[in-house]
């Protein structure tokens, strides 16, 4: 089984286990204050495997599976050969940590803040596309026509930092921000580390070009 699927299997039934089990997912969900005070570190990457509702749950899913499979089936193989399955583990693993880090030193002693999902991660997946093919076409539900990735990935960023700073709902727009911007990171770091490539000049020869 591959890596996206394996997670996709893992997170789904870990969810919908969750939706009928509040104590599961009250011990499991993102929580600065307690993990802070009860050295509950666990939450960092648990809080992945949850979602709100089945809606949360298939969009983010479809998206991971999207970008995910074509991650690990043909852009990683082509940079990083036969470690290329470990790196999308290890992106992925991290990515649900480095997403929340800012939202835990902001709510770390604000007891009402909890969060979950794997938005964050999945982010960076995306944005690791977009970093290796950066004039890919992208279409969601919500485009109604397919846009370079490079343009959407600007748009993304642009306005999940504006919803980050207006605050307020209960999506976690921080943890988009930041996992895109780690998952454009972590490939071009990876790519110039294991396979000696600098994305950044293909990127801009990309764009420009």
């Amino acid at each position: 089984m591959s890596i996206t699927l394996l997670i996709i299997l893992l997170t789904a039934v870990t969810s919908f286990i969750a939706f009928s089990k509040h104590s599961l997912r009250e011990d499991l969900l993102f929580w600065p204050f307690r993990i802070k005070r009860q050295g509950q570190l666990y939450r960092f990457i648990t809080h992945g495997a949850l979602h709100a509702d089945a809606m949360h749950l298939i969009f983010n899913m479809v998206s991971f599976y999207s970008f995910g499979i074509a991650l690990e089936n043909y852009l990683f193989p082509v940079l990083f050969g036969t470690f290329s399955r470990a790196v999308f583990a290890a992106m992925y693993i991290t990515a649900i940590i480095v997403a929340v880090i800012p939202d835990y030193f902001k709510y770390q002693d604000q007891s009402f803040y909890r969060s979950l999902g794997a938005s964050g991660a999945v982010s960076a997946v995306v944005f690791s596309a977009i970093t290796i093919q950066p004039n890919m076409p992208i279409q969601f539900f919500f485009i109604p026509y397919p846009i370079p990735g490079y343009i959407f990935g600007i748009g993304f960023l642009l306005l999940s930092a504006a919803l980050a700073k207006k605050g307020g709902g209960n999506i976690g727009h921080n943890a988009h921000f930041w996992g895109s911007i780690y998952g454009m990171l972590f490939t071009y770091a990876a790519a110039r580390l294991i396979a000696n490539v600098d994305l950044l000049q293909y990127f801009i020869k990309s764009v420009i070009g």
